[in-house]
């Protein structure tokens, strides 16, 4: 389905009786709110946002939205007990299957971006580390990927089916 078809159909949807329910683009009218239509609309606002910051990543420091955060989780190891990530939990962290990371981290390496090296108490364990030019490019994007975040989330809360979910993830951020 086309943006421009959600939009039509979201248009309709919200301008209907209100025996009708306004449902997230993309997702079929229902007689009565449900939890199908949070899920649809709490998905299209994760789309949204993601394809926001996605666009402003890959034009202003070619990183997509999975690279800046694969180098955010790793930027905040450290050394000294539980300061390290093996890759599962990487991907557990970025919420990619196991084999997506390990091909998501060898880019990222052949980038310079970051190292790897095996856990010095259990040879079956690897370990990666952001080199110096990962933790530049993430500090240099960090800005780039904030902003694009806030301009999303003020586009989706121009939309009534939307806009409490903005809220709500808005009420989880700390103050600034």
């Amino acid at each position: 389905m086309t943006q421009q078809t959600r939009e039509k159909q979201t248009q309709e949807t919200v301008g209907a009786p209100q025996s009708a329910v306004t449902t997230a683009p993309g997702c079929p009218p229902a007689p009565a709110p449900g939890l199908a239509q949070g899920w649809c609309a709490l998905s299209a606002l994760h789309g949204r946002i993601e394809s926001h910051i996605e666009r402003a990543l890959q034009t202003g420091h070619d990183l997509s939205v999975r690279e800046f955060s694969v180098l955010n989780v790793l930027s905040e190891q450290h050394d000294g007990p539980g300061g390290h990530l093996r890759m599962h939990q990487v991907a557990d962290s970025v919420v990619l299957s196991q084999s997506a990371t390990t091909r998501l981290v060898t880019r990222l390496e052949e980038r310079g971006l970051l190292s790897r090296y095996l856990c010095p108490d259990d040879r079956r364990g690897i370990y990666t580390n952001v080199t110096p030019d990962g933790l530049a490019l993430l500090v240099e994007a960090r800005p780039t990927h904030d902003g694009a975040l806030r301009e999303a989330l003020k586009d989706a809360a121009q939309r009534p089916e939307l806009a409490p979910l903005v809220t709500a993830v808005e009420t989880l951020a700390p103050p600034e």
